[in-house]
Parts: structure tokens; sequence; C-alpha cells
């Protein structure tokens, strides 16, 4: 009995470890949920880049990029008819309200202001490193369609699950390779 106890006390501790180490990742339980604190350290430097959305709304470009699920997914590409990856979707839905942005996910890095994913909206742009979590470099991204008291859902072009223009929430794949949402939008401020 004393083994079984040992062993349960010891399971127990794994299992919540587990879920600290999950919880870690936030900033905290409030009262309206949680915000989620990146863990990545950052190992390009990036020049900051300026994106000018002019007297655009939020609003219509994400309405616009939602139009755009199912298109699918291809390495390299910002042309719908062929598909896109995440950076490409991105560039495509600005291009076509003639905001110009960067074309590489990684040139995102130092664009926009940061913003809690408490405080995020519709609009703003969510940056993960790439499949590599450890490499600190900025690899996807989405747009922010969804805040639920910080849980996010995000549009983006995905080469995973069937692949293509999807939308995602942050789950136990997307949480450790979050970098940072940035706000864009000056009608979001």
């Amino acid at each position: 009995m004393k083994n079984c106890s040992f062993i349960f006390i010891v399971l127990l501790l794994v299992f919540s470890s587990c879920t600290t180490s999950r919880r870690t990742t936030s900033a905290g339980k409030n009262n309206t949920g949680y915000a989620i604190k990146s863990k990545i350290i950052l190992k390009e430097k990036v020049p900051a880049y300026v994106i000018d959305t002019k007297n655009i709304q939020a609003e219509t470009v994400v309405k616009f990029a939602e139009t755009l699920q199912g298109t699918p997914y291809l390495y390299g590409s910002a042309v719908k008819e062929k598909g896109f990856d995440c950076s490409g979707f991105i560039n495509y839905v600005f291009m076509k309200h003639k905001i110009k942005v960067p074309r590489i996910s990684k040139d995102f890095t130092n664009a926009g202001i940061a913003v809690s994913t408490l405080e995020s909206k519709r609009g703003d742009i969510i940056l993960f490193t790439g499949s590599d979590v450890n490499n600190g470099v900025v690899g996807h991204m989405g747009i922010v369609i969804r805040n639920d008291s910080g849980r996010l859902q995000f549009i983006h072009a995905s080469s995973g699950q069937g692949g293509g223009v999807m939308i995602s929430s942050i789950n136990s794949y997307f949480l450790p390779r979050f970098v940072k949402v940035i706000r864009v939008f000056n009608s979001l401020q």
C-alpha cells in the first residue's frame, strides 16, 4: 500500500507539473481570461517595418481574408489560384487593399505595436516560430479573427491538417511557438 501511495503522489506531481508548465506560458488568470506570454527568445535582428494601413478598417481586411478559407497551401506562393503559404496569404490579403506588407513572416517581427492576447482584436496579426520552436525566428503567422478573453482564433495558411487557409485556435501545437500579437491597424488603437 505504501508503494501505491508513493506512485500515486509521483503521478500526481507529474500531471500537475504538466498542467503547471502550460499555465506558466500564461500571465495568470484574471477576471477576463489568460494572457499568453511568449517563452521564445528571438535570435535574429530584424529591422523595424512600418505598415501604413491608411484609412482601411481592420474589419474589411478580416472579412476578405475569411472568404479565402479552403484555398490550398503552396509553399512560397502568394497567388490565390495556386495556393498560399502563411506570409503569402497575409501578403495577398493586405495587397488586395493596397496595404504594403513584408513578403516573408520573419520581416513582421518588428512591425506594428505588440499587444497582449487579452487586448488583441480582429485584424491584429499573430506571430509564431516555424515548426522548430527553438530556432528563435518568426516563421508562421495569421490574422486574429476572434478574442474570447485571451483565447484567440486566427485565420492562416497552414501546411498541416489537410493544409490551406483555415481558422485555428491557439492549441498545444501553437502555444509553445507563440511569439506575439502585433497591431498594425490605426483603427484598432
